[in-house]
């Protein structure tokens, strides 16, 4: 592994640690602004150790009952925004298919209100398009690459629910912390509201923060030649 990757994994794995700790008092933290960025910067592989990195180091920190919703999910949406700003899409959508099967075949799964997994049936149907568009996405004048880093942040944050949602029902945690399936239903209610927002934050993030960072990143040699690589 090149230093140059060594150095932008201990920066963006302090980052990830860093916002965890920062919150709006929704479902996650701060740190689900930052997934994206650590897939489009890192690429998948090394986006991936980063946001686990990030995520163990965090909790270790600072101790938390669903610690496990955390180092499993951030990875995963670090991990599809890596692909897709690479144009693969087939390492996702196997992700989502085996995901959602599980989840629509789970007694609960079948009870649940559809609505509350809208975003991620949308972002579902996205994978395909966004990863075909985001291979030009640094290419691309500052409104079009707008346009696309929207769509890979909302694929990449999605895809996080969806692991949260597959640990959570799908799983059995919900069994494991021994709660009713009442219980269940108005926590999935809840988180659902709770996600959705974070879907416009994220969305809105990246619209102000995330298109002006890559812009200005691809103003810098070393790092301009990373963006473009597409080993996996």
């Amino acid at each position: 592994m090149h230093v140059r990757d060594i150095a932008l994994i201990g920066v963006f794995s302090s980052l990830h640690v860093v916002l965890y700790f920062m919150s709006f008092g929704l479902w996650r933290n701060w740190a689900i602004y930052l997934e994206p960025l650590e897939g489009i910067i890192l690429g998948p592989w090394a986006g991936f150790l980063t946001a686990l990195i990030g995520s163990v180091v965090a909790r270790t920190i600072k101790p938390d009952i669903f610690w496990m919703f955390g180092i499993f999910a951030e990875p995963l949406g670090v991990l599809a925004a890596g692909f897709l700003i690479r144009g693969v899409w087939k390492p996702i959508l196997a992700i989502y298919v085996i995901m959602l099967s599980a989840y629509f075949v789970h007694p609960l799964g079948k009870q649940l209100p559809l609505w509350a997994i809208l975003d991620i049936l949308l972002s579902f149907i996205l994978i395909y398009p966004t990863a075909k568009v985001s291979r030009k996405l640094l290419e691309e004048n500052p409104k079009r690459l707008s346009i696309f880093l929207v769509l890979v942040s909302f694929v990449s944050t999605v895809t996080d629910a969806l692991a949260r949602v597959f640990l959570f029902i799908p799983a059995g945690l919900y069994s494991i912390l021994g709660l009713t399936d009442e219980a269940v239903y108005a926590i999935f209610i809840m988180g659902a509201i709770d996600s959705y927002i974070e879907d416009m934050l994220v969305v809105a993030f990246s619209l102000i923060v995330g298109a002006s960072l890559l812009m200005t990143i691809k103003r810098i040699p070393d790092l301009k030649t990373l963006l473009r690589q597409e080993k996996l």
